[in-house]
């Protein structure tokens, strides 16, 4: 008979086959491309192999039928994926295969199986997909040589948002604590508020443009000169091509069959060096430096509304008490959030991160109240 620790462990695994399977089921209806949908499918159908094995233990302990369903952080992932794509949550699941991917070596129960070597599979294709530069760049080329021999038997726009938030939340809830503190009129704190709200935020868009901007200057700059070298000695890039290529893997002969075939197309063997050579995507140079920008301030708008609305909405030390209410729930927010990267608990991380923001609200709300002191003599 089966232990109540080997019990609680069936559990736990069968939760979180569970919520892989969903997740890449998720990510397989809204992945527009067809390899990708196709690889994220047999993913799915692996890791719900892999729930049946729990839910036969499960039942071999004596446990009725068990119903396991996606949990939270899952449905936030799945929810993130319909509306973002999705490449935007990639990173995260990638990185939450890559902390479990030897889950399965010490098992008992799943030690001589297939299990753990198609665990630390999807951990190398997830990490490796990850850090693609997809869009333009995919090709039915990259997914054979990531899709390889699998079979069914780490752009992160998500992170950046959540802490473009917590940047806007921090910032100005530390900048109202402080004018609060210096005992300035409510109108005053109010001002303050939607001033270091708009600052913030247009500080960060400008910010992401000049960083956006300056990079792709830099790639067409790089591609520009990868073009002069291209027309100046082709041969010399030719034989870069085959190093290449033999470092991927691929046999002498055939790297060079392969460099001279698209050296013979002089617009395909700038694009190829540019890739492969540069690690450029000659086809977005990183992104729009405007989308960047326009993103950027939105995110820091969010969060910084928080502290800002009660102010509005409110007069005297009510709307201080309630911007710091609404700050701490959304600080708390923030921080479960980030465990959809970390994968640590969702308590521990919204706690710590609440802390953080209080502590750092008194201290500018401590830095108000002697300027106050100090101004009013």
């Amino acid at each position: 008979m089966a232990r109540r620790q080997d019990i609680q462990r069936y559990r736990r695994n069968l939760q979180g086959e569970v919520d892989s399977a969903a997740l890449y089921r998720a990510m397989a209806a809204t992945e527009a491309k067809a390899e990708l949908a196709e690889l994220y499918g047999r993913l799915a159908a692996v890791e719900e192999a892999h729930a049946e094995f729990w839910r036969r233990r499960l039942r071999e302990a004596g446990m009725a039928e068990v119903v396991a369903r996606p949990g939270w952080r899952t449905r936030v992932l799945i929810w993130a994926a319909r509306c973002l794509g999705a490449e935007a949550v990639l990173p995260a699941i990638a990185g939450q295969e890559t902390r479990d991917r030897a889950v399965y070596d010490s098992q008992r129960e799943s030690r001589s199986t297939a299990m753990p070597h198609q665990e630390r599979y999807h951990a190398r294709l997830l990490s490796r997909l990850s850090g693609l530069r997809l869009g333009r760049a995919w090709d039915g080329g990259v997914y054979s040589r990531l899709e390889g021999r699998h079979g069914a038997g780490g752009g992160n726009a998500l992170r950046a948002a959540v802490l473009g938030a917590n940047d806007g939340l921090m910032s100005t809830l530390s900048l109202v604590m402080g004018v609060a503190g210096a005992d300035f009129s409510p109108r005053a704190v109010l001002a303050a508020g939607v001033a270091g709200m708009l600052a913030g935020a247009c500080s960060m868009a400008m910010g992401e443009w000049v960083s956006v901007q300056s990079a792709r200057e830099l790639y067409a700059s790089q591609i520009a000169a990868e073009s002069e070298e291209l027309a100046e000695a082709p041969e010399e890039e030719q034989e870069e091509l085959v190093l290449i290529y033999q470092a991927k893997g691929l046999p002498a002969d055939e790297a060079r069959r392969i460099a001279a075939q698209v050296m013979r197309d002089p617009g395909s063997a700038l694009e190829t060096l540019t890739r492969e050579e540069l690690g450029i995507n000659p086809g977005d140079l990183g992104g729009s430096a405007w989308a960047a920008a326009l993103a950027s301030c939105l995110v820091f708008l969010i969060g910084a509304a928080l502290p800002v609305l009660p102010l509005a909405l409110l007069d005297g030390r009510a709307a201080v008490v309630a911007s710091l209410i609404a700050s701490a729930l959304g600080l708390f927010l923030i921080g479960a959030a980030i465990t959809l990267f970390t994968g640590r608990s969702a308590l521990v991380s919204g706690l710590r991160q609440l802390a953080i923001g209080l502590a750092a609200a008194g201290i500018t709300y401590g830095a108000g109240q002697l300027l106050g002191v100090a101004v009013s003599g």
